[in-house]
């Protein structure tokens, strides 16, 4: 099975408790797993969080909400993401961070179908990217990183896929899925400011959220940007 997993926690250095901020009464996280929800094929939704006690709170909600969820390091998020696909016999693991609200499911379902159809082991639309910030997806499978980790700096540990990104020479089919049109926009929920974008794009979808792809995002982000 292919498992889609959310990296998250709650105690973020830059805007702490960003996962569970509300935008018009629903939480980021809940934004993202409705989008993810989707996708239209055979997979689960894992939320990855830490053992700390400060994160308890997204435990609590995950289980109110009846997420799946999983807890690991805090640190070695690596360890956490491989030990959640592990736990869960993914042989897949797709991986979104927790500050993508914007995620296109529409992207990953064609993302994964790709994958899948011609065997890579490793794909990302994330190095010299063309997508914006906040629409990045990572899938790897399990095997494979299971073999890697192993080699992983403290820098890889941390960030999870830097990596593979060093080294594409390695004995692993490698992809990067690009759009034509670049985009410097940055979606991911990072600051404060990224959060009061996040709110008034939100402010401005007349319609259901998960039916606003990537272009109608930066078509609204774009509108907003030009009226300042």
């Amino acid at each position: 099975m292919t498992g889609i997993i959310v990296l998250c926690r709650y105690n973020s250095s830059r805007l702490a408790g960003k996962i569970l901020k509300e935008i018009n009464g629903k939480t980021i996280l809940s934004y993202i797993h409705e989008r993810l929800s989707m996708i239209n094929l055979n997979l689960e939704i894992t939320i990855a969080t830490s053992n700390l006690e400060s994160d308890d709170i997204i435990e609590d909600y995950c289980l109110k909400k009846k997420y799946k969820y999983f807890r690991g390091s805090l640190s070695n998020v690596s360890k956490r993401f491989l030990e959640c696909g592990i736990k869960n016999n993914y042989v897949n693991m797709v991986r979104i961070n927790g500050d993508n609200l914007f995620l296109d499911f529409k992207l990953i379902e064609k993302m994964i179908i790709s994958f899948k159809k011609n065997q890579y082991e490793f794909m990302s639309n994330v190095k010299n990217r063309t997508w914006p910030k906040g629409i990045s997806v990572e899938i790897v499978k399990t095997d494979l990183y299971k073999k890697y980790i192993q080699f992983f700096s403290k820098e890889d540990n941390e960030h999870v896929m830097t990596y593979f990104y060093r080294n594409p020479g390695k004995d692993f089919k490698f992809i990067y899925n690009d759009i034509e049109v670049e985009s410097n926009l940055d979606f991911a929920i990072d600051k404060l400011e990224d959060f009061i974008l996040a709110k008034n794009i939100i402010n401005r979808m007349k319609k259901n959220h998960v039916e606003y792809d990537y272009l109608d995002i930066i078509n609204i982000a774009n509108q907003i940007k030009n009226e300042k």
